[in-house]
């Protein structure tokens, strides 16, 4: 049976309940309506009579004739009232005496008599539909109360059937409900062996079908499904295995869930000691690890021993996103939920052996150079001297052109040689207490001849009371000329150049050089001290390699100073470098 015709059978069974005990109520009430219209009908309507003669009779004398004819019409009512046992021969004997009055023989003489005989019989009428009365009532009442109880009998047991029904009938339709909400949800968590089985062929056995169709198919794509994902993750770890580099992965909930060998023979620690450890357990019992997820301070490169042998690393982060359909080259921050993450430590070994042995190379080749550049200018010098034999002006001018080239090869050798000591951990620092005004005064006779040729003016301010630093004289003062160099390069022809050295704490000397020249493009300034960078596009054919900068930078840093500059187009550029205040 379907659902409907079970709500319809429901409705009209509730409905035929109602009409039974509607039934039942109306029999008795129909009842107890007649029993009442017998006590008010002909017992009552005799009393009435006998009240109408009595009032009559009981007047003083005798009877006029329309007293009589009341009389006389009270008692053929009277007669076609008689319901009762007994009530006929009173109501026989009163219509005699009635007669015996009518006809007045020695009607003075009998009158007493006749009405006493009269009074007796009304008495004996109004006794017996009074006892009628009475009678009737107890039926009435009883009646009464037989249909009070047979109906409330009756309406409790239509109450407790509606109950039951009540009770019964909703879980009828709702427990297939619940089961199908079960079976969903079984569905939802990826239980496809999950089945539904419903006797009654009616909608739900049809949707239970339905149901059951569905999930046998969710089971076999899924199988198919689970087939791709371990030939997929078969693979992953396949990869994972066998890279160079060491991965780490986390969960969403920052816990470890898997880690490749080469992470472990750096980490130190067991797999299975840490699998299933979050990312700050994991970092009580390996330094290393603490290092990683340390996303404050982030970490250089790392070096680290692996089968033995020194080797390096970098850290590298990625984070895996839920996929979002309107942002498929990337992650939207506000949708996109973080679902895991893993550390790469990528190794740069080789980068770093490449890098050696290319520092090593230049600094071969510098060294090399160094010698026959020096013998050349030797040479030069030679030619130069009247001793020799004179030269023409055109023989001149090709000597000077050929030493200036000579020059300026010596000076790239030469930052290429500090460049190697620094990259090789081999610069030497002759650490001395110094006064600042030691530095500026090697560093402005140095660069004097070429300030001279631009007419360019120096503004030094240096004060004698300064304290003494702690550094090394020659780099400093090789540092500070190449900033003083670069600043007249840069300069126009008849301009200034500021030159001031200040305390600017407790602890720090700052030496600061201020050209008005065209400045520097902001975009330009993070790069300034970059090893081989040069400033685009500049309106000035500036000749140089882009290492003085960058040497310079490290000949301050490893002093314990720091080094900067400070540039906008067209008010000129300021670089500065601070030394620590000797404490001797």
């Amino acid at each position: 049976m379907t659902i409907k015709n079970n709500l319809r059978t429901g409705i009209f069974f509730l409905f035929f309940i109602t009409l039974i005990s509607s039934s039942i109520a109306a029999f008795f009430l129909n009842k107890l309506s007649q029993d009442s219209n017998a006590i008010l009908h002909d017992n009552y309507n005799s009393l009435v009579y006998t009240k109408n003669i009595n009032e009559i009779i009981d007047l003083v004398g005798i009877p006029n004739q329309n007293q009589l004819k009341i009389v006389k019409e009270n008692i053929l009512n009277e007669e076609k009232a008689v319901t009762e046992p007994g009530e006929q021969a009173l109501a026989d004997s009163l219509q005699s005496d009635f007669n015996l009055l009518l006809k007045g023989a020695n009607l003075h003489d009998n009158y007493s008599s006749i009405k006493d005989r009269m009074k007796r019989s009304l008495y004996g009428i109004m006794q017996v539909n009074m006892q009628a009365i009475e009678y009737k009532n107890r039926i009435a009442k009883n009646t009464a109360n037989v249909a009070i109880l047979i109906v409330s009998v009756i309406n409790m047991l239509c109450f407790g059937i509606v109950l039951i029904f009540a009770i019964r009938f909703p879980d009828y339709i709702n427990k297939p409900i619940n089961e199908l909400k079960l079976g969903i949800k079984e569905i939802t968590n990826k239980n496809y062996d999950r089945r539904l089985s419903f006797t009654s062929k009616n909608e739900f056995w049809s949707l239970a079908d339905g149901f059951n169709q569905m999930a046998a198919k969710l089971y076999v794509y899924e199988n198919s499904n689970q087939t791709k994902i371990r030939n997929e993750k078969l693979k992953f770890e396949t990869i994972v295995k066998n890279v160079t580099d060491g991965i780490i992965g986390f969960n969403e909930h920052a816990i470890i869930i898997f880690v490749n060998p080469v992470a472990v023979k750096l980490l130190g620690i067991d797999e299975k000691d840490i699998l299933g450890l979050s990312a700050h357990q994991a970092a009580e019992t390996s330094e290393l690890f603490s290092e990683l997820i340390n996303e404050t301070n982030p970490i250089e490169d790392l070096k680290l021993y692996l089968d033995g042998k020194e080797s390096f690393f970098t850290k590298e982060l990625f984070e895996i996103y839920t996929p979002d359909e309107h942002y498929p080259f990337g992650k939207n921050e506000v949708i996109s939920k973080r679902i895991g993450y893993f550390i790469l430590l990528k190794n740069i070994t080789r980068f770093y052996k490449m890098d050696e042995a290319k520092t090593n190379f230049i600094a071969t080749i510098s060294h090399e150079l160094k010698t026959p550049i020096s013998s050349l200018k030797m040479s030069l010098k030679l030619m130069e001297d009247k001793r020799y034999g004179t030269v023409t002006n055109q023989q001149k001018q090709l000597i000077e052109n050929i030493n200036d080239d000579c020059d300026r090869l010596l000076k790239i050798t030469s930052e290429l040689l500090d460049m190697g000591q620094v990259e090789t951990g081999h610069l030497l620092l002759n650490f001395g207490s110094t006064h600042p005004k030691n530095i500026v005064k090697f560093s402005c006779e140095t660069i004097k001849f070429i300030a001279k040729q631009k007419e360019i003016k120096l503004n030094i301010k240096c004060s004698k009371t300064l304290p003494e630093v702690w550094a090394d004289l020659d780099k400093t003062t090789w540092v500070l000329i190449n900033i003083l160099t670069n600043a007249i390069k840069y300069s126009l022809v008849g301009s200034i150049i500021d030159l001031s050295v200040k305390k600017i704490s407790a602890s720090m000397i700052e030496f600061s050089v201020k050209d008005y020249g065209k400045g520097i493009e902001e975009i330009y300034l993070p790069r300034i001290f970059e090893r081989y960078f040069k400033v685009p596009d500049s309106e000035f054919i500036i000749s140089g390699t882009g290492l003085g900068l960058a040497i310079a930078k490290d000949f301050i840093e490893s002093q314990g100073g720091l080094i900067g500059v400070e540039s906008k187009i067209g008010e000129g550029s300021r670089f500065y470098f601070t030394l620590p205040v000797s404490l001797n």
